[in-house]
């Protein structure tokens, strides 16, 4: 129960059944938690690995896109996995398990609303037998376990665009922690939390909090944020609050209009979504054609019945990428495009609201001219990376400033953390560690203010970059995880290793005809002008997985062949041949007139010619009406 200035749980007591115990949130805990994400006044809204365009954004137009974007709805797609110690301490029982996990999410799907984003738990994974990941160390080290865990083990088996790590274990006063602008990441879009009672309102607060980090949201500690409450969601203390502040939209905003969030324009289809369905709840369930949720919100929904789940008279679809005024986006329609030279784009097909799955060059194809490898819809070089935090005209330093700086083991120069600080670069790994760029702009390019340290080496100066993140937070100012480190080399957990890391086994010359790359699925995505599946013959280009790329129900094409052949070439031929024997033509048709001319005389009598005249005709009898000398002779009566 969530009041203006204060929050309140209840829930039932075991040794009494039939009563219920009331409290108050913020006295569930002797000590207050914390988030273990850091926060500082200058802030960072920073993310691991996030993808920045490097390219500025006028204020005016800017501004105009911030309001569209809480105007659009989100879907968030949450993967919930709970750790053995938290399942073994519900005794055993999966049922507790699943309803504890599915209250959180609905108090969280709740929270979310106000900021016009749709939280859908899209999967529940619980380790009954044991932690699939050793949850020793410290809430950094356990995150980052589990994010490269998800990466390899939970992406390929369910598509989600968060997953949240449930954990009975204690980090202290750490409550929960997670990447920053991360949610449509496959490698790091995650976050851990500490859940050690029952209080499931107070743990949803925890998990809405994380998600928050994922979707872009800093702490509003030290900032000038406006709040409703006391304190709001994205406070570092656990508040317990189910308010927003002004700061956490703006973050929100941001991270849409830098990083796209095209993951979250998904819409979750209804055998995806893990929830306790009923007509209303804004999510449409098994059985149902859609669901505008309240009768205030299906008021403005010209798609869907209120209260009945339908689809209005005429209505084909109420929501989805490829649905538009109530009617599916003809086949070919770009439902999502490609963002990157290693991205490739999706299709709407014509008989279907959704978009196809998002599917991108297979990681390992060479891209940038051979100089770097797709990695994850990317293409990972140097250059980008330093284009990206510093500004257009930032690139790569030279190898010496890798070398020399990433030795140290410090907060400037470094490949990763281990248990102890910062871990030192073997000088084969120097390319892997902390990023190092040349010809840097004083400010980067998306606002923020980390720490620069300049090195002076060779000559010249490297540049390299603190966001001040904590110890227990992996660092954006890292060598991108992709990157070619050298000739079939590539950057993976700050290591330079074999490229044949990226399992790549895509013969685009063999397999593809040399008309198109492999996609994620291992399939060819053929150029324009070539078909799937192995682009081998003439067609529209993409995929099997991307979609039609031409509209397959257009009949304009085939209705101006038809009028083309049946109507417009007849008339064509009708008029060549006229034009060709025009002479033969004048000549009959002037003959012709010539004979009218001969053959006809005033008083109706016979030419005089006898042999080429016509035969006499006899005079029609005289016929008499009335007046004998009121006769009619060709037409003209003559006078009594």
């Amino acid at each position: 129960m969530h009041l203006t200035n204060d929050s309140y749980g209840i829930e039932p007591l075991d040794s009494a059944p039939g009563q219920h115990l009331v409290y108050r949130l913020q006295d569930v805990t002797s000590q207050p938690r914390a988030c273990g994400t850091p926060h500082e006044h200058e802030h960072s809204n920073a993310t691991e690995h996030a993808q920045y365009e490097p390219k500025e954004i006028l204020h005016t137009q800017h501004s105009r896109m911030k309001r569209a974007v809480l105007h659009q709805t989100h879907y968030v797609e949450l993967l919930v996995v709970v750790d053995n110690d938290r399942f073994l301490m519900r005794k055993l029982c999966v049922c507790v398990c699943v309803c504890v996990c599915v209250s959180v999410c609905y108090v969280s799907v709740q929270i979310y609303m106000q900021l016009n984003i749709r939280v859908v738990l899209v999967g529940l994974e619980i380790w009954t037998q044991q932690n699939l990941i050793s949850t020793e160390g410290g809430a950094g080290e356990v995150l980052s376990r589990f994010t490269q865990w998800r990466e390899k083990e939970l992406v390929p088996r369910r598509r989600h665009d968060s997953a949240q790590l449930v954990l009975k274990k204690s980090f202290g006063q750490t409550a929960g922690m997670a990447f920053i602008s991360t949610v449509c990441s496959r490698s790091h879009g995650g976050g851990i939390n500490v859940f050690t009672n029952n209080n499931v309102a107070a743990f949803a607060s925890i998990v809405a909090h994380e998600l928050g980090h994922n979707l872009g949201m800093n702490h509003d500690d030290g900032r000038s944020c406006t709040c409703p409450a006391a304190a709001c969601i994205m406070n570092s203390g656990a508040t317990g609050s189910k308010n927003f502040s002004s700061c956490s939209s703006d973050d929100f905003e941001k991270m849409i209009l830098l990083t796209g969030g095209t993951c979250l324009l998904n819409v979750p289809r209804p055998d995806e979504a893990y929830s306790a369905p009923f007509c209303g709840n804004g999510l449409v369930d098994v059985g149902e054609e859609c669901d505008c949720g309240s009768q205030k919100e299906c008021a403005k929904d010209p798609c869907c019945e209120y209260q009945t789940c339908k689809l209005k008279a005429g209505a084909q679809c109420a929501y989805g990428e490829c649905c538009h005024n109530c009617q599916y986006l003809p086949g070919g329609t770009v439902c999502r495009s490609s963002r990157d030279e290693c991205d490739l784009p999706e299709y709407c097909n014509g008989s279907s609201s959704f978009c196809q799955s998002d599917f991108f060059v297979q990681n390992g194809q060479p891209c940038r001219n051979q100089q770097a490898y797709c990695y994850n819809g990317k293409c990972q070089h140097y250059d980008g990376q330093c284009q990206a935090i510093f500004g257009p005209k930032a690139k790569a330093a030279p190898e010496i400033c890798f070398k020399d700086v990433n030795s140290k083991g410090d907060r400037f120069g470094n490949c990763g953390l281990q248990t102890y600080g910062y871990k030192k670069c073997e000088s084969r790994n120097a390319l892997c560690g902390k990023l190092q760029c040349s010809n840097v702009q004083a400010v980067t390019v998306f606002g923020i203010q980390p720490s620069i340290i300049s090195t002076p080496i060779a000559g010249g100066n490297c540049f390299g970059v603190d966001f001040m993140l904590g110890s227990d937070v992996p660092d954006p100012g890292m060598v991108n995880e992709g990157t070619k480190c050298g000739d079939n080399k590539v950057c993976i957990n700050f290591e330079c290793r074999s490229s044949d890391v990226l399992k790549y086994d895509c013969d685009v010359e063999k397999k593809c005809h040399g008309h198109g790359v492999c996609n994620s699925n291992r399939n060819c995505h053929c150029e324009d002008g070539w078909a799937p599946p192995f682009c081998e013959v003439k067609g529209y280009g993409g995929s099997m997985d991307s979609g039609p790329t031409w509209n397959d129900k257009d009949t304009s094409l085939r209705d101006g062949l038809l009028v083309f052949f049946f109507v417009v070439l007849p008339l064509l031929a009708l008029g060549a041949f006229v034009f060709l024997r025009r002479n033969e033509l004048l000549r009959r048709l002037g003959l012709r007139r010539r004979k009218r001319s001969q053959g006809y005389q005033p008083d109706g009598s016979a030419a005089a010619n006898p042999t080429r005249g016509p035969p006499a005709r006899a005079q029609p009898p005289s016929v008499t009406r009335g007046n004998a000398n009121n006769i009619v002779r060709d037409g003209v009566s003559s006078p009594p």
